[in-house]
């Protein structure tokens, strides 16, 4: 039966121990071989042919709710495989001491993603999400071909301090987060509630620090080689697009796209053009 050993991006085959440089989008194409045993005597041999595209979708402070539906959205339309985890901490989930940073998540998801098994995966990141997303891509981990930044904060850039929310009434903070926010005021339920948003705010806390900015992660970004989409909606008052677009220039292989009718949250205001920005770039 082959048996593949992978090690880091190197594919050794145990058959002649030769080795040869494999990427992520090649253990992916790549038929899987397992072998099963059906008693009686009977064993089947099967090539497992798996063509969908993995997606690590990463929520933020806003909680896992304010990606559940894109991540049903992203799954129907593209026929992908999308994984939509809850940071611990998280919607009354645990969280254990040793969590108390992005970097510490990073390493958390890192680990989630190698046991999962999975491939050529692209991150998709919102809000802190994105910053968790960035330090997963800057930890090497050879599962990741890809990253999209939505609305991501964890940079800090000169002139564009994030915004601080955590002494804001929810209508304030609304106002902030939402292109329209009078709709969300008047009962549109596909973005989570105020105050789900504030029961969150000490984990998030705990993750991020009051400035929500690392002063490291940008200078630390410069060598990224991995692709990075920054998709921004034009109407955030959390990080403004200007922040994006200091992000994106610096970044090497970056690509940034403005979205008109969305602010921080365009996978809950504009769905359709935030799934139509990410199948615009191939990762």
């Amino acid at each position: 039966m082959f048996t593949p050993l992978l090690l880091g991006r190197t594919l050794l085959h145990d058959s002649s121990m030769t080795s040869t440089s494999t990427f992520p989008s090649d253990l992916r194409w790549a038929p899987r071989v397992t072998e099963h045993d059906l008693g009686d005597g009977a064993r089947v041999q099967v090539a497992d042919r798996d063509r969908s595209q993995p997606f690590l979708l990463l929520h933020g402070g806003a909680g896992p709710a304010s990606v559940a539906g894109f991540g049903d959205l992203l799954a129907a339309r593209t026929r992908s495989r999308v994984f939509t985890p809850t940071h611990p901490g998280f919607d009354g989930t645990a969280r254990p001491d040793h969590l108390d940073s992005i970097a510490a998540l990073a390493h958390t998801y890192a680990e989630l993603l190698e046991r999962l098994d999975v491939w050529d995966v692209t991150v998709v990141g919102n809000s802190i999400g994105g910053w968790v997303a960035t330090e997963l891509a800057l930890l090497g981990c050879p599962q990741v071909s890809g990253i999209v930044l939505i609305d991501s904060v964890g940079f800090t850039v000169p002139g564009h301090p994030v915004t601080d929310v955590s002494e804001l009434e929810p209508a304030d903070l609304e106002a902030l987060v939402y292109f329209e926010a009078d709709r969300f005021r008047a009962g549109d339920t596909r973005g989570p509630a105020s105050g789900v948003i504030h029961a969150n705010a000490r984990t998030l806390a705990a993750y991020c620090g009051a400035a929500m900015s690392d002063p490291t992660l940008l200078d630390r970004t410069r060598d990224l080689e991995l692709p990075v989409h920054l998709i921004w909606g034009a109407a955030d008052g959390i990080v403004a697009p200007d922040y994006g677009r200091a992000v994106a220039a610096t970044i090497a292989h970056s690509h940034f796209t403005l979205l008109e009718t969305a602010g921080h949250l365009p996978q809950i205001e504009s769905p359709e053009e935030l799934l139509a920005a990410i199948q615009q770039i191939d990762l």
